[in-house]
């Protein structure tokens, strides 16, 4: 663990609470309070089985963590919020989240995700009483994501290959587990932790699922929640940038798995080119260019994505 400074605020459900879920909500330079209100609007029904843990990963904004400790204070939901001095990336700060949790069963949830069905903190809690599943990974959607038109790429990559039904992901159990919605039982987490040496954007989560699922069952259902944040063009860009070091380190560690991607073996196929970055740069372009179809400008982001890979790998 880091030595970054943590600042603990908690409501005054807190401390008595004998919660069954704990659901666990990183942000960075994110605003929770929607999805807090709307968990909150559960909170009845729940009758105390569920407590929410926050970590501000290193924000800095004091603003901000004033207004979320007084909305904290508000929530009929037990809550606690860790505001972090410095930033300890998505691995580091998801495993710093789980030694405040205090529920049998963990609920990773993205502060840019809503919730889809009015009763979805109670599914979660209704599964984890009756099955106990060691890992359950609940989907994404569309449905409420903003339809602007500088999001119409992500939104045409995300419906492709992210936003698929329990059915479908239960194929491959371990290559659709996200954090964005995700329940892990306490125990499993003992077992395996997340990979610290994931930094940057991407592949800690599906990566961490790759060794969960050599010794749990993976569980898919359909209690799916939208993915509001979606990016633009440039910024998706710029992720699958950072992401290429952390896609090269799951091949290294799980070679057999990642072959079996598609979007390894176009990394392949790419490598072999011998105008490699003109080419990359051409699919940035057409990417980028508002004047293509969406669909042809979501597939060459999707190859842009492949030939970055291609000279991580």
């Amino acid at each position: 663990m880091s030595s970054s400074r943590a600042d603990i605020h908690d409501n005054i459900g807190w401390a008595d609470a004998r919660p069954v879920v704990s659901v666990l909500i990183p942000f960075l330079r994110d605003d929770p309070e929607p999805l807090l209100r709307q968990l909150d609007t559960e909170a009845a029904a729940l009758a105390g089985r569920v407590e929410l843990v926050l970590l501000d990963d290193g924000t800095g904004d004091a603003a901000l963590t004033a207004r979320l400790k007084a909305v904290i204070d508000a929530l009929a939901l037990p809550a606690r919020l860790v505001t972090l001095s410095d930033n300890e990336g998505r691995a580091r700060g998801r495993n710093r989240l789980t030694i405040a949790a205090r529920g049998h069963a963990w609920l990773f949830l993205d502060s840019d995700m809503k919730p889809d069905d009015p009763r979805f903190l109670q599914i979660w809690v209704d599964l984890a009483g009756r099955d106990n599943p060691a890992v359950a990974f609940g989907g994404f959607s569309l449905k409420q994501a903003p339809r602007d038109r500088r999001f119409a790429v992500h939104r045409a990559l995300s419906g492709a290959s992210e936003c698929v039904r329990a059915a479908q992901r239960a194929r491959t159990p371990e290559k659709y587990v996200y954090t964005s919605n995700l329940l892990v039982r306490r125990d499993v987490f003992g077992f395996e932790s997340f990979d610290p040496g994931f930094t940057g954007w991407g592949w800690e989560d599906v990566e961490w699922a790759m060794r969960v699922s050599r010794r749990f069952a993976v569980v898919h259902i359909d209690n799916p929640a939208t993915h509001m944040g979606l990016d633009t063009v440039t910024d998706l860009a710029r992720k699958f940038d950072q992401g290429a070091a952390n896609f090269a380190r799951v091949v290294a560690l799980h070679p057999q798995i990642v072959q079996t991607y598609p979007s390894y073996k176009a990394a392949r196929a790419l490598k072999r080119l011998p105008a490699l970055p003109m080419a990359r740069r051409l699919m940035k372009d057409a990417a980028l260019s508002p004047l293509l179809p969406t669909r042809v400008r979501a597939f060459a982001l999707r190859m842009y994505r492949a030939a970055v890979y291609a000279d991580a790998i």
